[in-house]
């Protein structure tokens, strides 16, 4: 009898074990994911498709010019992309949009920049909407551009959309995402801030300067610049393909904006340079345009309450921590 028990546990603990490893296997399998990316050339999607390859996911991009072997052509400005070679995805990550910072914004340019997010977001997502096998997941980029100039009112994702260039421009970006809604898949709204990397976006444009000693406070200083790293970034974007239960809009903002005047002193303490220069608002005006007041002048200091209230840790909450480890510089120690 003590024998047939023995050998019964041990049945039982072979079917355990042999249930157990196919649970781990199914959960490696949900894992890892088919994603279709747009937008792979810019700042984020350059740094995203080899960090989620990392994660063990299989990347296909979508592309507007020379494909490679595992890519699929689109052109959004003739509406041209093949249902049929996006069935079948797990998730869908769409980033393009042109570069808002490189060109003056005349009345063409602005076109431009408005037309290539509104235009390719309707296209993609009339397209996932209508597709056999649609994918589980959009995560469609937005940016804090939404929320307007605001002052020194503290935004979430609730909050209503600005009233200038960039407020309209995101809220039309935005509502493009609905067929995909409608179809069932769950969309989730990245609207991202000042993304910081020294190897593109804005703080590769200000570090020359401020290696020179010659970095500037723009106006009074005192305008919020709602920020995220690079490495947090990319963290969201592979956390918001997983976690199920979040959907809309979702602010890719360190919880600890800075104003200006921070910013400024904190890149320049971090490189040993003085810090003694103020361009007034009419100067960045005639030098930019309306560009540089919208991007340079404007104040939004938005918080991530979506994360934070689903738990998601930062690596970099703070500015100076930011900095320091993309710039590879020591720790500050108070004396």
């Amino acid at each position: 009898m003590y024998l047939i028990d023995i050998k019964q546990r041990l049945s039982f603990e072979l079917k355990l074990e042999n249930k157990n490893h196919l649970h781990r296997r199914t959960v490696q399998n949900i894992a890892k994911m088919k994603i279709l990316i747009t937008g792979s050339s810019g700042t984020i999607g350059t740094k995203l498709i080899p960090y989620l390859r990392q994660q063990d996911h299989d990347i296909t991009r979508l592309v507007r010019s020379d494909p490679k072997s595992n890519d699929i052509f689109w052109n959004p400005n003739k509406n041209q992309l093949n249902s049929k070679q996006i069935e079948g995805f797990d998730g869908v990550i769409h980033l393009a949009g042109e570069n808002i910072a490189t060109k003056r914004w005349t009345n063409k340019q602005k076109e431009i920049i408005r037309d290539s997010r509104v235009n390719s977001t309707k296209l993609l997502c009339e397209t996932l909407a209508s597709l056999e096998n649609p994918p589980k997941v959009l995560i469609s980029a937005s940016a804090i551009g939404y929320y307007g100039d605001r002052g020194d009112d503290q935004l979430d994702e609730t909050s209503p959309p600005g009233d200038n260039y960039l407020a309209e421009t995101c809220w039309l970006w935005e509502q493009e995402t609905k067929p995909a809604e409608k179809k069932g898949i769950r969309v989730v709204i990245l609207r991202t801030g000042i993304v910081l990397t020294p190897t593109g976006g804005a703080l590769k444009k200000m570090l020359p300067a401020f290696k020179l000693g010659a970095g500037a406070i723009f106006g009074n200083g005192s305008q919020f610049m709602s920020w995220i790293s690079i490495d947090d970034q990319l963290e969201i974007i592979n956390y918001l393909l997983k976690e199920e239960t979040i959907s809309g809009p979702v602010n890719a903002v360190a919880p600890n904006p800075a104003t200006n005047k921070e910013f400024a002193e904190t890149i320049s303490k971090i490189l040993s340079k003085p810090l003694f220069l103020k361009i007034p608002p009419l100067v960045v005006k005639l030098i930019f345009g309306e560009m540089g007041t919208a991007l340079l002048l404007s104040s939004q200091q938005v918080k991530p309450t979506v994360l934070l209230n689903n738990g998601y840790k930062f690596k970099h909450p703070t500015l100076e921590t930011a900095l320091r480890s993309l710039l590879a510089a020591p720790p500050h120690f108070k004396k």
